[in-house]
């Protein structure tokens, strides 16, 4: 099972962090929080020791989500639909094991197979960079006989002197069927505008709290052009120079002394 949990912020407290501006766009009018749910694991989620140490440090009570990642809900929406295509192409058998393997100690050689290579496997990754110590998550999809599958597979760096730890095992692979994985991103999408058009409803009918601004126009075009956002994404198909690909694979996973 996979599918993307998420609550947003209510509309009193949206914006009250620091932001040096008052007029919010739709992107910051979805703050909230966030995470994975994938085969019994929360990616995403953090201890109660670690959830407890940043309410103390923050300076508040406790909270039903403290746990999750506390962000912008649109930042992992773009990221999954930016990842979509990619997740949904599926795998040649010759490079399972390539795209199945972590990235560290790779022989880097300044070739277009090898540009091509990296960045097919990178096309794979959830981008998870803004987040402190967030794991490195992967997707990809095999076609096995009648076995149609994507394999999210992630690990959480190794960091001796951080404070924070997350529920989930450093490392893990867990695979779900890919109508499954399609079917999620598709939940989530519909879930968040769903979400959405309520917040600007409710600017329509009461306006925007005391406190900020908003552009109610501007954010409803917005609203409807993000909603075209997700069928873009199931309608791309990536572009991919197999034999490149496999070229520079082959570079990539040689031994440093082997690399020219």
């Amino acid at each position: 099972m996979i599918r993307f949990r998420f609550g947003l912020t209510p509309l009193n407290r949206v914006g009250q962090c620091g932001d040096q501006y008052r007029i919010l766009p739709w992107f910051a009018l979805t703050e909230g929080w966030y995470y994975i749910d994938v085969g019994g694991h929360d990616l995403l989620r953090v201890s109660e020791r670690t959830a407890e140490l940043l309410r103390t440090q923050a300076g508040h009570r406790a909270a039903a989500h403290d746990c999750y990642v506390e962000y912008y809900v649109a930042r992992l929406w773009e990221d999954m639909l930016t990842l979509l295509p990619s997740a949904l192409e599926p795998v040649p058998s010759d490079l399972i094991d390539f795209v199945g393997t972590e990235s560290k100690g790779w022989s880097l050689a300044d070739t277009p197979e090898v540009d091509a290579a990296s960045t097919w496997y990178g096309d794979r990754t959830l981008d998870t960079g803004y987040l402190w110590f967030g794991p490195h998550v992967r997707c990809w999809r095999t076609v096995d006989g009648g076995r149609d599958s994507v394999t999210i597979a992630w690990h959480y760096p190794a960091d001796p002197e951080s404070e924070i730890e997350f529920t989930a095992p450093p490392t893990g692979r867990v695979s779900v069927p890919a109508d499954e994985f399609r079917t999620a991103v598709i939940e989530f999408d519909r879930t968040l505008l769903a979400a959405m058009n309520e917040r600007l409803r409710e600017f329509e009918l009461l306006g925007p709290p005391a406190g900020i601004e908003i552009d109610l126009p501007l954010l409803q075009h917005e609203q409807q052009d993000r909603a075209n956002w997700l069928a873009q994404a199931l309608e791309r198909r990536p572009d991919t120079d197999w034999d490149a690909v496999r070229i520079g694979a082959r570079t990539l996973r040689q031994p440093s002394s082997a690399v020219r």
